[in-house]
């Protein structure tokens, strides 16, 4: 279909070399922009998911987690 559209857009062009963006620019630009927004939408969703680590790696308070982590039964995957 698409081919369809360039192929009847190129054959119905003048041989000047007059060149306008025209109604399929337009509507190329357009398409990209929706798909813009609807990847960032997706793109904030995935960054909601992620915790950020309260402390830094290398703090004590860190090391104590790790450590009490460690220790902690480990329950059986579902």
């Amino acid at each position: 279909m698409t081919f369809g559209v360039l192929a009847a857009v190129a054959a119905s062009s003048s041989g000047g070399n007059d060149v306008e963006p025209g109604v399929l620019g337009f509507l190329v630009v357009a398409a990209m922009g929706v798909a813009l927004v609807f990847l960032l939408r997706s793109m904030n969703k995935q960054f909601r998911k992620i915790t950020p680590n309260p402390e830094p790696p290398g703090s004590p308070a860190a090391d104590e987690a790790d450590e009490a982590d460690e220790k902690a039964p480990q329950e059986a995957p579902k």
